[in-house]
């Protein structure tokens, strides 16, 4: 990698100390690691390729795989303090924030992602630099911190500071996305599709090293450029024929498989398995939330179409108990779990509401969020809105939900059908990725009974489910002294009052603005 130095005849610059970090409230409100959860973070590794590498010490550490960052002498070592994660992940910002400048109060912050760009205005407030664009703007930031011979001269992922990784390498061709889903925070952004030119995916597959798989972690790896996208797959034959990798795997939107060749293009390229966002099966509820892409074809052909060409289907499940019955989604549950022809969800999530999505400002005006629900709480997990159903028979489902409790011996049986299927369509390592989510969400509960930490019980307070009443994770209380002045940074920031109405934390956030431009954008 080609970076900037200073001129010859210059003074040595000093070297710079950056601490990356990726922010994380696990689900279970437990101080776990998820070394399994996937796909992994990798925002920390892109970050750091902005730092000129001569002149920067870099530590990345990521919060899913490692547990919370609690490590007093850590927060004194660096220079600067580059903070990223999901939208709910703000307070842990906060947290992390107020242990750095404790420990050394000349530290720079500098956060961005989902969380900074939903709250614009509040996280003036506590960062000394906000990055409200794309990765890019830390090259800014570094530059204007430190001083332009800090940055590095081409930014590439540094996948050598990435010990999460493991076999695996993570590649992003393309950005954002060209559909509109109204829970999506891709759609709050509402930043428009962008590709990559060919020879910077090219550099980034080779500084990622040789690698058995490669994970395309774009939001949509087919897009809205079909001549983008078949150079791409000619990039890939390219790669795999130089050795780079063997396989690979991709996020789609299901418009990917209204085309006849498609599927043949990526398996011929050595594509294992697809991830595509499918949602639901009731086609009602996904025209509701703007998911037309979903609807133009049967769920099942389109998952069928996709295994019986030899590649997995991969696909996450959102259940709204807002306007869908708890009969109404066992029944959901029980119609995928009997039938074999297809993959089980890799994941099941609630719907949320995400901070300016058209959906979260739907929910402010109808009223539908509890009161007293904390940002936090957004993490698919937690019950946000009033249900259809009454609240006890919803909390019995939602806990019964983390590890699919009385759907156990259906989804044996399915595994069985599924193997006798497709055995002779799928490699094992494919049956591995098409029936290892089984296990995994079935083993839950004996995953986020330990701490992680020498396999120590964690005794944490019992969840209730219920966004008004969910207790706060233990990195709430400050794991060590912080100065006085940062005590506020530990309380939660809400979403709503204890009336339901929107809380002054959101409204000071900047995220009002926010739905005047989307508005004024819809309009335009």
């Amino acid at each position: 990698m080609q970076e900037m130095h200073p001129p010859r005849n210059s003074v040595a610059l000093p070297r710079k100390r950056v601490l990356i970090v990726n922010c994380y409230f696990d689900d279970s409100r437990q101080p776990i690691h998820r070394t399994n959860k996937m796909p992994y973070a990798v925002g920390p590794i892109y970050l750091a390729g902005a730092f000129a590498r001569d002149l920067c010490d870099i530590r990345c550490y990521n919060e899913v795989t490692s547990g919370p960052l609690e490590h007093e002498q850590l927060f004194g070592w660096p220079d600067m303090v580059v903070l990223t994660g999901l939208t709910n992940s703000f307070d842990r910002m906060l947290h992390l924030t107020a242990y750095a400048r404790s420990k050394n109060p000349k530290v720079i912050i500098v956060a961005g992602g989902p969380p900074v760009r939903a709250l614009p205005l509040l996280s003036k407030k506590f960062f000394d630099y906000t990055c409200l664009g794309d990765i890019e703007e830390l090259c800014e930031v570094i530059a204007e911190a430190f001083g332009p011979g800090y940055v590095a001269k081409q930014m590439l992922p540094r996948y050598d500071l990435a010990y999460w990784l493991g076999r695996i390498g993570y590649v992003e061709s393309t950005r954002y996305c060209n559909f509109r889903c109204s829970f999506c925070a891709l759609t709050a952004e509402g930043r428009p599709y962008q590709t990559y030119d060919l020879d910077h995916i090219r550099k980034q597959i080779m500084a990622s090293g040789k690698r058995r798989r490669m994970l395309f972690i774009d939001n949509n790896f087919y897009g809205s450029d079909r001549n983008h996208f078949r150079a791409r797959i000619g990039l890939i034959n390219e790669m795999r024929r130089a050795g780079q990798f063997q396989h690979w795997n991709a996020l789609v939107t299901n418009d990917f498989y209204r085309g006849e060749e498609n599927l043949r293009l990526v398996k011929d390229a050595g594509c294992e398995m697809l991830f595509s966002g499918l949602e639901s099966f009731d086609n009602d509820w996904l025209r509701r939330f703007n998911k037309l892409q979903n609807t133009s074809a049967p769920q099942v052909e389109m998952v069928t179409k996709s295994l019986n060409a030899g590649v997995v289907f991969g696909y996450g499940l959102m259940l709204d108990v807002t306007t869908r019955s708890i009969a109404d989604l066992r029944h959901e549950l029980e119609f995928i779990t009997g039938t074999p022809e297809i993959t089980i969800p890799s994941f099941i999530t609630l719907s949320i509401p995400l901070l300016g999505t058209p959906y979260f400002f739907e929910s402010v005006e109808k009223g539908t969020i509890l009161p007293d629900t904390k940002l936090r709480d957004m993490d698919g997990t937690t019950i946000l809105q009033k249900p259809l159903d009454d609240i006890p028979e919803v909390v019995k489902f939602v806990n019964d939900l983390q590890s699919l409790r009385g759907f156990h011996g259906r989804m044996v049986k399915h595994a069985v059908g599924f193997a006798k299927l497709y055995r002779s369509k799928l490699t094992k390592a494919q049956m591995v990725l098409a029936l290892g989510n089984n296990l995994l969400i079935c083993a839950q509960p004996l995953t986020t009974s330990f701490t992680g930490l020498g396999w120590i019980p964690a005794r944490p307070r019992p969840r209730t489910f219920i966004s008004s009443t969910e207790p706060l994770d233990h990195m709430y209380t400050p794991a060590f002294r912080v100065e006085s002045r940062y005590a506020s940074y530990f309380k939660p920031t809400m979403v709503t009052d204890k009336n339901g109405l929107l809380h002054q934390d959101l409204i000071e956030s900047g995220v009002l603005q926010m739905n005047a431009r989307r508005q004024a954008a819809v309009g335009a």
